[in-house]
């Protein structure tokens, strides 16, 4: 081959190789296709099964919706630790420590359950519906 000849084979060959690669990796992540849940505060905001809260900067993120009787994955990306304490009653009281998971039970009684952390000034909301 001449050297231009050779080059360009060389350019071709290696940019279909950077886009073959590019789409493996692209296909590994879930693509465009994923359901859009992955990093967000509030983890399968608006599931009706299981739910996961996740505490980051001192925040629940925003608000999820649970079946009754769920587990709901409580995060915490914090390094302090944490509560996911229930307002009123004894629905639900779930010690968060720093930087792990942990898990409690949805109430069974359909609803909206505000909650709070026992140590700092944070707030959330849980609703069971189903």
């Amino acid at each position: 081959m001449t050297g231009a000849r050779h080059t360009l084979v060389r350019r071709l060959i290696s940019g279909g190789a950077c886009a073959v690669l590019a789409g493996a990796a692209l296909a590994a992540c879930g693509g465009s296709s994923g359901n859009g849940s992955g990093g967000s505060s509030g983890g399968d905001n608006g599931s009706t099964s299981g739910a996961t809260i996740t505490i980051s900067g001192f925040d629940y993120g925003a608000p999820v919706t649970v079946s009754p009787g769920a587990t709901v994955t409580v995060v915490n990306k914090d390094s302090a630790e944490h509560t996911v304490t229930a307002d009123t009653g004894d629905a639900f009281d779930d010690d968060a420590s720093g930087g792990a998971t942990s898990s409690f039970k949805a109430p069974s009684d359909p609803g909206k359950y505000k909650f709070h952390c026992s140590f700092h000034d944070m707030h959330g909301a849980l609703t069971v519906s189903g």
